[in-house]
C-alpha cells in the first residue's frame, strides 16, 4: 500500500467512479480497479496480494524517493503510449499483474489496450499490451512491471515446453514449492498458464512425507500413519526411494506416492505394482530429453522444481511510441 514518503496514487490508479472496497465480494477490497481485480480473481489470484506485491516492487525500486532520471527529463504533464512487446518467442503470463503494477503508480487516468492473454504462445515482435497514461508514471513503473512479467512468462514458457513433450500421454508436469519467496502464488499461476498443474501451495494444505520424516518416524509406513492419525482429512503424498518402500506405503493406504530418482524401468515396475491403487509422481533425474520416456511408463505426474527455480526470463520490452 502507499506510504507517506512514497509517491504512489492512493486510489491505485482508479478513476473517480471506482467502487473498490464497496463491493460485497472481499476480493474487490483493494485499491485496484474492480474490473481488473475481478480478472485477477477469475484467474485464481488474490487481487489484494497482487496489489501488495506491486507496492513492494515499486517501493524497492524507488527506495522511498522518486525516479530522479524521469522527473528530470519528462515534463510533469506529458502523456504517452507505450507497448509491451515480446522480443522472443514464448508463452506469456502476468499481463494483468503488469497492469496492476502500472495502475498502482499512476496518478492520472490510465488507458489499457490488450493484445494478448496469459497462456498465449507469442512470437518475437508480438505486441502484448498498450498503455496510455502520464509518461512519468509509465517510466517509473516500467522495470517493476517488466521484472514480474518477464519472470512469469519465462516460467510459463518453460512449462509449455514440458507440456508439449508430454502431449498425448496421461502424464502432466507439476511444480514444487521451490519458488521465489513472496511470489509463490504468481509463479504457480505462471505454471498453469504454461499448461502445467500445481502441487500443494503450502505446508498446511497437504502432507508430503520425505526422507527426513521417515528417519524421524522410524520408517516410511510409520511416518505415513502418523500423519494420517494426526490429520485424517489432509491429502498425503509419500516419497519412496525403493520398490520395497512403495509396497509398504501402498499396503498402508497411501493414495499418492512420489517415486524419487527412479529410472523409467523402475517407474514402469511401480505402475505395474500399484495397478491404479495410487497416483504416482516421478521426481528426480527428469529432463526434457527423457520426459517422454518417463511419461510412457504410465505415471501420473512429473515433478519439476526447475519450472520455478531455474527458468530463464522471457525477454519482453516496453517501448514508448514516437510522437507523431
Amino acid at each position: 500500500m502507499s506510504t507517506p514518503d512514497l509517491p504512489l496514487a492512493s486510489s491505485g490508479g482508479c478513476s473517480d467512479g471506482c467502487a473498490c472496497g464497496a463491493d460485497d465480494e472481499t476480493y474487490l477490497e483493494c485499491g485496484l480497479d474492480p474490473a481488473l481485480a475481478r480478472l485477477l480473481a477469475d484467474a485464481g489470484l488474490d487481487p489484494v496480494e497482487v496489489e501488495d506485491i506491486a507496492n513492494v516492487a515499486l517501493q524497492e525500486d524507488l527506495a522511498h524517493g522518486v525516479d530522479v532520471t524521469t522527473v528530470a527529463t519528462i515534463p510533469e504533464d506529458a502523456v504517452a503510449t507505450a507497448d509491451f512487446t515480446a522480443r522472443e518467442a514464448g508463452t506469456v503470463a502476468g499481463l494483468r499483474i503488469a497492469e496492476a503494477v502500472i495502475s498502482v503508480v499512476c496518478e492520472e487516468e490510465l488507458e489499457i489496450e490488450r493484445h494478448a492473454e496469459d497462456g498465449d504462445r507469442v512470437e518475437a515482435g508480438r505486441k502484448l499490451l498498450s498503455v496510455t497514461t502520464r509518461t512519468r508514471d509509465l517510466l517509473t513503473a516500467e522495470r517493476s512491471a517488466l521484472n514480474i512479467l518477464c519472470r512469469l512468462s519465462g516460467i510459463a514458457t518453460a512449462t509449455r515446453a514440458w507440456a508439449d513433450v508430454l502431449d498425448g500421454t496421461k502424464a502432466e508436469v507439476r511444480d514444487t514449492r521451490k519458488t521465489t519467496p513472496g511470489l509463490r502464488s504468481l509463479e504457480k499461476y505462471a505454471v498453469r498458464c504454461g499448461g502445467g498443474v500445481n502441487h500443494r501451495m503450502s505446508l498446511s494444505d497437504a502432507a508430503l512425507v520425505k526422507d527426513n520424516h521417515v528417519v524421524a518416524a522410524g520408517g516410511v509406513a510409520q511416518a505415513f500413519q502418523a500423519v494420517r492419525d494426526r490429520f485424517p482429512d489432509v491429502p498425503i503424498e509419500v516419497e519412496v526411494d525403493t520398490l520395497h518402500q512403495l509396497r509398504e506405503v501402498l499396503d498402508a493406504g497411501a493414495d499418492l506416492i512420489l517415486l524419487d530418482n527412479f529410472t523409467p524401468a523402475e517407474c514402469a515396475e511401480a505402475v505395474e505394482i500399484v495397478q491404479g491403487r495410487a497416483v504416482l509422481e516421478a521426481s528426480g533425474r527428469l529432463t526434457l530429453a527423457n520426459a517422454k520416456a518417463y511419461a510412457d511408463t504410465g505415471v501420473d505426474y512429473l515433478a519439476v522444481g526447475a519450472l520455478t527455480h531455474s527458468s530463464p526470463i522471457l525477454d519482453i520490452g516496453l517501448d514508448l511510441r514516437s510522437a507523431e
